[in-house]
Parts: C-alpha cells; structure tokens; sequence
C-alpha cells in the first residue's frame, strides 16, 4: 500500500512540457482573443467530419480529366476510407459524444480548430489532383490492402474505446483496466492514429506525415501525458501501469 502510494504520488506530477503544450492548445482552441463563444468546439469538428465524403466527392468530379490513370484506383479507395470515417464519426459522437469537445470556444478560437481540421482535406487533393503520384513501397493490392486494414482496425478501436470511456464512467467513476483498455492505456489515441496513418499511406507524400507529426506531438502526447497524471489518482494505477502499455503494445 505504501509503495502504491508513494508512486501514485510522484506519477500526479504534470510534465512541464505537457503543460505548456496544452495551456497553448487550449488557448488556440477555446479563447482565442477573448469574447462572445457562440459555438461548441464539437459542432466544428462535426461540420469537418460531415463535409469530408461531400469534399472528396466534388475534387473527384472537379479532377475527373485531370486524375492520372494511374492513382484514379487509389484517389476512389481513399474516397471510401476518409468519407466513410467521416460518417463514423458523427455516428460516434451522436451515440456517445466526448464531453471534452463540448466546451464553447471563441469566434476566432472556433475558426482556428475549423482551420487546421482542414488541413486534413488536404490529404485527399494530392491524391486527387494527382500532386502526389505515389509509388508504393509494396504492389498496389497488397498496399491498399494494408491501408483499408488499418483504417478499419482504427475505427473499430477508437469506437470502442470511446464507448466503453463513456457508459463505464457514467456507472462506475475510477480506473478503467479492463476491455480495450486492458493492456493500452490510451487506445482511443492509438485508434485516431491508425485511421490517419492509413490515409498518410495511401497518399504516400511528406506532407500529410509531416501534418500528423505535428498534431501527434503537438496535441495528442500532451493529452495522453495529462490524462497520465490524471489517472494517477485513482487507487491500483501503480499495478495498471505496470502490466499495460501507454500506446504499442511490447513497445511503447
């Protein structure tokens, strides 16, 4: 009991850098310059995902002559997999939404996060537009193959993840050890991760990488580092953090 207490206390302590790096998102997001907040910061992230099938939709028809013959097979499968993911979403956040994205946000803080969702859209025009002529590191059925997979596997972890957050809590507030969460402490993060590093691969260009990289690093290891400390409190985190991992299961 005391050696639990003892690392539960140390483990409350907030890294420095996380932080830092959420005070600023947060203040990105939800105050930007102050003022009126006529809008919750779920109904942007909502608008994005709802828009993404239409979006890609109209690039394919806007670039139906200019698409190379080449990628037109990959620009349609990615059409499925970000659209659809974009349907996914809102049938998530319609069943159990997150309580963290309901929080009113500021005009300009509103039209920042809207901003840099719409950088994902990006994404799908290199494919589109034929900016981005990939040359897969495998043959292409085995690639999208890979792709389709992992966006697949993504979407079914962050669903049940986010599911199983939701309905435990609202019976039974604490520690959650069990599901999903048995042996990953973070699977909702680890399930975003694969549904977007499955569309950085089929567009196979730096750009999107270079996107995910600074919203990863910049967004998501300080929340997963916060919730950390959070989790902290509760009575067995010592023991959970011992036989479970923070993200990759055997290595991180």
């Amino acid at each position: 009991m005391g050696t639990d207490s003892k690392n539960t206390t140390r483990q409350l302590r907030r890294p420095g850098w996380a932080r830092l790096l959420r005070r600023g998102n947060d203040h990105l997001m939800f105050d930007l310059f102050g003022g009126p907040r006529p809008w919750k910061l779920s109904w942007l992230i909502n608008l994005q995902k709802a828009g993404t099938f239409p979006f890609l939709g109209l690039l394919m028809w806007a670039y139906a002559d200019r698409t190379p013959a080449a990628t037109a097979p990959a620009a349609w499968i990615y059409l499925a997999m970000h659209g659809s993911y974009g349907l996914v979403w809102l049938l998530k956040d319609l069943a159990f939404p997150d309580p963290g994205w309901q929080r009113r946000s500021t005009i300009a803080g509103g039209l920042a996060t809207f901003a840099g969702l719409l950088a994902y859209w990006s994404f799908g025009w290199l494919l589109v537009s034929g900016t981005a002529t990939p040359r897969y590191p495998l043959p292409e059925p085995a690639w999208f193959a890979l792709c389709v997979s992992a966006c697949i596997l993504g979407c079914a972890l962050m669903i049940a993840a986010d599911a199983q957050k939701y309905f435990t809590l609202r019976l039974q507030p604490g520690l959650i050890t069990d599901g999903v969460h048995r042996y990953i402490r973070h699977p909702n993060y680890l399930g975003e991760m694969l549904v977007y590093g499955s569309f950085a691969l089929m567009v196979w260009h730096w750009w999107p990488f270079a996107v995910l990289a600074l919203i990863w690093g910049g967004l998501f290891a300080p929340n997963m580092a916060m919730k950390e400390a959070s989790l902290s409190r509760h009575p067995g985190w010592h023991a959970y953090r011992q036989r479970s991992w923070w993200l990759l299961p055997f290595l991180l």
